[in-house]
């Protein structure tokens, strides 16, 4: 009789357990289940550009840390991938995917016809109609180009000053013609020597436009090029010139030679996007627009370093100006021109 008491405790202790552990698994497996998840495609830079698909990325690693979001990143090598990347990610239920940088915006939007419950989010573009499952995430880059453009017009000692862009588009555009102005409106003595490298993945390229400009006699070259720009660096630290980074503080590549950086905190804007997804507040169909204003773009603290203290008062007075609209910084070719009338 004992005997099967003890059985029968035996079998209800071990029916106890296995029902816990089976508690304790679905809610794990609903824990699971409810996780954000998150996911991105880079452009043909790749996240370790150190530069605008780096600067994404590191703001997506960020949204994991704080948030608990689930995040993957997917890298294209070439541009004729983003559409099956893009794909890929819808395909393995992801709440928000984001495409890095404008030469994806076709693709994100043939996905977001195609995938019409699936939220999108686009990097540097927009859409004369933009659709309801996307967010463009905008940058106004002239704003941080014009401010590099004032320390580079004080700086120059030859009054010859460079800037290399990636390829001819609206985003570069803004880069190019914020410097061009920042640097008029410092020093209208300057000239300023523009080329474009056709590619925003070609270092080596970047950098023998780099060397052309430097022999010519430019001092000074901002490249907003991606990792094409990272061969304009490699050139000034082998001429001991100075070099104008781009996207994220670029100092740590050659810490005597990189002057500042026109900050494009793509890191923001990829974080602030995810929490409005996180906290239910991100709405498809606008965009959401960074300049100084909202601290989306700027200058480095590092600018210190090799930038005279009263160039950066100037530079800072300057920012407060644009902040409050007394500075209005031209955007375009046409808005630069009519500046400078």
């Amino acid at each position: 009789m004992k005997l099967k008491k003890m059985t029968a405790l035996g079998a209800a202790i071990i029916l106890t357990l296995s029902s816990l552990v089976g508690c304790g698994d679905n809610k794990a497996e609903t824990k699971k289940e409810n996780t954000i998840k998150i996911g991105m495609v880079s452009d043909t830079g790749g996240i370790n550009d150190e530069s605008f698909n780096q600067s994404a990325w590191e703001g997506l690693q960020k949204a994991q840390k704080d948030l608990g979001v689930e995040i993957k990143v997917i890298e294209s090598k070439q541009a004729s991938e983003y559409l099956g990347n893009i794909e890929t990610l819808a395909d393995q239920g992801m709440d928000l995917i984001i495409g890095v940088g404008n030469t994806m915006a076709e693709d994100i939007k043939t996905q977001a016809e195609n995938y019409p419950d699936q939220s999108f989010a686009i990097i540097d573009e927009s859409y004369d109609q933009i659709p309801n499952n996307v967010t463009p995430i905008l940058f106004r880059e002239n704003e941080a180009a014009y401010l590099t453009g004032l320390i580079a017009g004080k700086m120059t000692k030859t009054n010859k000053v460079g800037f290399i862009g990636g390829m001819e588009n609206a985003v570069i555009s803004r880069f190019e013609y914020g410097y061009k102005a920042g640097v008029n409106e410092a020093n209208k003595n300057v000239d300023v020597n523009v080329q474009y490298a056709g590619t925003f993945a070609d270092a080596a390229k970047g950098k023998s436009i780099a060397n052309q400009m430097y022999s010519n006699g430019s001092d000074i070259i901002l490249s907003a090029a991606g990792a094409t720009g990272l061969g304009a660096i490699e050139s000034a630290k082998e001429k001991n010139k100075y070099a104008i980074g781009v996207d994220k503080d670029q100092s740590s590549l050659a810490p005597e030679n990189v002057l500042t950086s026109a900050l494009k905190k793509v890191d923001v804007g990829v974080y602030d996007t995810v929490n409005d997804l996180v906290n239910g507040k991100l709405k498809g169909g606008e965009s959401k627009v960074y300049g100084l204003e909202q601290d989306g773009v700027g200058i480095p603290e590092s600018s210190k370093s090799l930038v005279p203290q009263d160039i950066l008062d100037y530079v800072n007075k300057t920012i407060e100006k644009i902040k409050s609209g007394q500075i209005k910084v031209p955007a375009t070719k046409e808005e630069y021109e009519s500046m400078k009338k």
